[in-house]
C-alpha cells in the first residue's frame, strides 16, 4: 500500500446558472455553466487506524471534521463500494474559501475520493468515481473533471466545453457564509408568482467562452441565484459596486454566494481591483486567480 497520497482539487465559478423552478423533489433542474480556477485545495490520504479528518488554512475552524465532510462521506463511499475498511487520516490543507460558493466542500469531496482510489489501489475507472461524486452532490462531478462544463439536471450530468484563451478573476470573499438551502429557498420566494422557464446555456456565453474573448464573456455572465443572495445579504451590492468601480468587466454573486466574482481584463488590473475592493472595506479579503484550470489530479 501507498505511504501517503496527495491531490490538488480547483475551486469554481459559475459564469451561468440558469435555475429552473423547483421539483417536487425539491431539487431544482439547472443549466450551470462551471469554470475550474486557479484557487486548490490539497487533500492528502494516509493510512490509519480508523477514518479521521484533519484541516488546516484559512477559515480552517468552520470546516466539519465528522462524517458531514464530504471527504470523508467520499472515503465511506468508496470503501463501502469495493469492501474495504475505511481507516484512513484525511487532511485537508484549505485554500478554497470555505462556505463562499466555490465548491470548497465538494472540491474536498472529489479530492478524496480521487485520494482514496490511489492509496487503496482500487482502479475505480472514471465513471464509477463520477457516479459516486453525483451521489455526494450536485458541484462534486466537477470538481473532479475541472476545466469548463455544463451541468444539467441538478447540475451532476457534465458536457465538457471547450475554452480558447486565458480567463482573469478577483473573488471578494463576505464575511460569514450564505446557506445554499435558503438562498432557493428566497429563490422559490421571489419567484413564487412568476412562470419560471426551463434553464438552458447561453449560446452567448458558449461563444465567448470557445473564442477566449472577456470582453464577450463579460456581458454574457449571469446568475439566475443572485437576486436571492442580494436579498438575503443586501451589502452584497457595495461588493459589487466596488469592484465594477475598480475596473473589473463585469462582477455577479458566485453560486449561491456569499463570495463576489470579478471578471478582468488581465492579470495586472487583477491585482488592481483586488486592491481596491480590500480599501473599499465591503469584503473581508480577495483572492485573484486565472480560469480554466485542471480537475482533481495526484501531485
Amino acid at each position: 500500500m501507498t505511504a501517503a497520497v496527495t491531490v490538488r482539487v480547483p475551486a469554481k465559478v459559475n459564469v451561468q446558472l440558469a435555475v429552473g423552478a423547483a421539483r417536487p423533489d425539491g431539487f431544482h433542474d439547472l443549466a450551470n455553466v462551471f469554470l475550474a480556477v486557479g484557487l486548490y485545495d490539497e487533500v492528502t490520504a494516509t493510512p490509519a487506524d480508523e477514518l479521521r479528518i484533519t484541516c488546516s488554512g484559512p477559515d480552517a475552524a468552520q470546516v466539519p471534521l465528522d462524517t458531514t465532510n464530504l471527504a470523508a462521506r467520499a472515503a465511506l463511499a468508496l470503501a463501502e463500494r469495493y469492501g474495504i475498511d475505511p481507516a484512513v487520516h484525511l487532511h485537508i490543507a484549505k485554500d478554497i474559501p470555505v462556505a463562499g460558493g466555490m465548491a470548497g466542500g465538494s472540491a474536498d469531496g472529489a479530492a478524496a475520493l480521487v485520494a482514496c482510489d490511489a492509496l487503496w489501489g482500487t482502479g475505480a475507472s472514471r465513471d464509477e468515481l463520477l457516479a459516486i461524486c453525483a451521489e455526494l452532490g450536485s458541484d462534486v462531478p466537477f470538481s473532479l473533471v475541472g476545466g469548463a462544463a455544463l451541468g444539467t439536471g441538478r447540475g451532476e450530468k457534465l458536457t465538457p466545453i471547450e475554452v480558447g484563451g486565458t480567463f482573469h478573476w478577483v473573488f471578494a470573499v463576505a464575511d460569514g457564509g450564505l446557506s445554499t438551502p435558503a438562498v432557493y429557498g428566497e429563490f422559490d420566494r421571489l419567484t413564487a408568482d412568476t412562470e419560471v422557464p426551463g434553464p438552458t446555456a447561453s449560446p452567448a456565453l458558449l461563444a465567448a467562452l470557445r473564442s477566449g474573448d472577456s470582453g464577450a464573456l463579460a456581458g454574457a455572465l449571469s446568475n439566475d441565484l443572485q437576486p436571492a443572495a442580494l436579498s438575503l445579504r443586501p451589502s452584497l451590492a457595495d461588493t459589487l459596486a466596488a469592484g465594477t468601480e475598480a475596473g473589473a468587466l463585469a462582477a455577479l454573486v458566485s453560486g449561491s454566494g456569499p463570495t463576489t466574482a470579478f471578471l478582468v481584463p488581465d492579470a495586472e488590473t487583477a491585482e488592481k481591483v483586488a486592491a481596491a475592493l480590500l480599501t473599499s472595506g465591503t469584503c473581508r479579503n480577495t483572492r485573484v486567480a486565472a480560469s480554466p484550470a485542471p480537475g482533481a489530479h495526484v501531485i
